[in-house]
């Protein structure tokens, strides 16, 4: 008897969309996709990172203003991962984003830890966006003449992010639009002024003395790597894109291509027209925090910087606002796979939104921003993060390889063919490269969701998950027993045409099982199925009519060809040796 059943050979036959549903509104547009990948990244990167990376490209000495390069360099390294997940999205177009390639495709406890890890990397970027225009306050505070607690201003524009949140992703949009647009215009504006007004110093940012050493250019990439972290969090919410096939992809990569543009056009005139110099301040972090009033003042006045500042303030919002969009859809989808309580799976019937997942990513990120220094927490995750982009490159290998025992995946965009697997390969080194530069602090918020995502797994997911035959376990397989994997792909041919459940196939459902196979092709619409001649093995010996290869098998002679019967036949046409 076979030692596989229907049940154990789910994983190669159900699709994921087949194996499970979102429940969710297809609403966003390309439009859409573009403005929220944006406003996940257009936000601490730009607002606040820029000096600090000054800082540490000069050594943590002296400041140097060849950031941009860094930002480059980054975005160089983040296409592979853009790329892949690009691919990943349209074969599996269901909310989780990450979360959901790498549970498909290494099971469900790599599953934990990657969903678990992912929702503790946004939801703590997301606090660290709300807190992060501290740095901006005292001129707002000069503006009003009110001293602000920040904590308590971010408690409540948090209250407002999780309500618009609950109340859909359109509601979202009409906020996120304007602000990115305005942000992205204003921004640019005051470059464009800096260039006919300021008498700039471009060897401030092309001089050899601008860039330190390659160790530095390596150090900063790795530093400003975080900043193109949101270009794939839209994939988290796919289950909610019209025309996913069409509209992840493009809009994934043109958001990365936008926002790399507007990086280093920001940071080449920031640098050109302010000496580096002028945006230390020799306080905790060295640098100041608020990088892009200093640039706005000294180009337009301090009108300018005071517009400047009040914008940083609402664009670093609008990217909390994005964060538990993103994260909250992290939780909704293990809670959808049984990994964690099911109640979080829950769709509010008014607003098409997971409400309970949103308030409890809500409540999550009051508790950091009330008890944990969320800078320093959300910096240790950012190695997680980059460990995701490796593991999601790795997805794409171990999918197209495994691809012919799980047919499910089959992608509508694919890594272009000249560049599969050198993308994917390109992206797992660099990654790798990025986390030697960012030393041991890189590995420690991996740790955390390393031990976090395996005691979860095991003390309650393991219980309640149906345990499949992953794409990863095929591909060691391949490597070790490829017999094995085609004795499985057989008994799954065999189970997905057998439609009734009987345990066994009438001709029609044999011929199905075999194309499945791809040991035949169907003969057109004017040839019946059943008068197709299948081609003997090696071309020796005579052909054989698929009629005749049916009645050869049902050794019982009741009509029927059970899944024994049909590995027989299976390994006369194409031997498995």
């Amino acid at each position: 008897m076979s030692k596989y059943g229907p049940k154990d050979l789910v994983g190669v036959v159900l699709t994921p969309t087949e194996a499970d549903s979102d429940n969710l509104e297809r609403r966003l547009g390309l439009f859409s996709v573009v403005i929220i990948s944006l406003s996940a990244m257009i936000g601490s990167g730009l607002f606040v990172l820029p000096a600090l990376a000054m800082l540490e490209m000069g050594g943590g000495e002296n400041p140097v203003g060849g950031v941009w390069l860094a930002y480059l360099v980054a975005a160089f390294l983040a296409v592979p991962g853009a790329v892949s997940k690009s691919e990943l999205s349209t074969a599996m177009p269901t909310s989780g984003g990450s979360y959901v390639y790498v549970q498909r495709t290494f099971g469900p406890l790599i599953g934990t830890i990657a969903g678990l890890g992912l929702w503790a990397n946004f939801m703590l970027k997301s606090a660290f966006a709300l807190i992060g225009f501290k740095a901006y306050l005292w001129i707002i505070e000069e503006i009003i003449g009110i001293d602000i607690d920040i904590e308590i201003a971010a408690i409540f524009l948090l209250v407002i992010i999780v309500v618009v949140n609950i109340l859909g992703v359109k509601k979202i949009k009409k906020i996120q639009t304007p602000i990115v647009m305005f942000s992205a215009f204003y921004l640019l504006s005051l470059c464009a002024y800096a260039v006919v007004t300021q008498d700039l110093d471009w060897s401030r940012v092309s001089s050899k003395e601008s860039f330190g050493s390659w160790e530095d250019v390596a150090a900063t990439s790795a530093f400003v790597f975080v900043s193109y972290a949101g270009v794939t969090k839209i994939a988290a919410v796919g289950g909610e894109v019209r025309d996913p096939e069409r509209n992840l992809p493009y809009g994934i990569l043109l958001s990365l291509l936008f926002s790399c543009m507007l990086y280093v056009t920001v940071t080449v005139l920031m640098a050109a027209a302010v000496d580096p110099v002028d945006y230390m301040d020799g306080g905790e972090h060295g640098a100041r925090e608020d990088p892009v009033y200093i640039f706005a003042e000294a180009v337009g006045g301090e009108t300018v910087g005071v517009v400047a500042a009040v914008l940083a303030v609402v664009t670093m919002t609008s990217m909390a606002l994005a964060g538990i969009l993103a994260s909250s859809r992290f939780p909704f989808a293990m809670a959808r796979d049984r990994l964690i309580p099911e109640f979080l799976e829950s769709v509010n019937q008014d607003y098409g939104t997971p409400h309970w997942a949103i308030i409890g990513t809500g409540l999550a990120m009051g508790l950091a921003i009330t008890f944990l220094p969320v800078h320093d927490v959300a910096e240790l995750a950012s190695g997680f993060k980059i460990m995701i982009f490796m593991l999601i490159n790795a997805c794409v290998i171990v999918l197209r390889s495994s691809s012919g025992s799980h047919a499910w995946y089959d992608p509508q965009w694919k890594t272009p063919w000249l560049l599969y697997p050198l993308v994917q390969l390109f992206g797992i080194f660099g990654g790798a490269a990025l986390l030697y530069f960012m030393g041991s602090k890189s590995v420690v918020g991996a740790s955390v969701a390393i031990i976090l995502g395996t005691v979860i797994y095991m003390s309650y997911g393991k219980k309640r998950v149906e345990q499949l035959i992953t794409p990863w376990e095929t591909t060691k397989k391949m490597l070790t027993n490829p017999k094995e994997v085609e004795r499985r792909r057989v008994f799954a041919a065999f189970y997905a045409s057998d439609i009734e459940e009987t345990g066994k196939l009438n001709l029609q459902g044999f011929i199905d099982a075999l194309k499945s196979l791809g040991y035949i092709e169907g003969g057109g619409p004017n040839i019946p199925d059943d008068s197709i001649v299948i081609p003997a093995p090696g071309g020796v010996g005579p052909d054989v009519w698929i009629r005749d290869l049916f009645h050869g098998g049902d050794g019982d002679e009741d009509g029927f060809i059970d899944v024994e019967e049909f590995l027989k036949v299976a390994e006369e046409i194409e031997p498995i040796e």
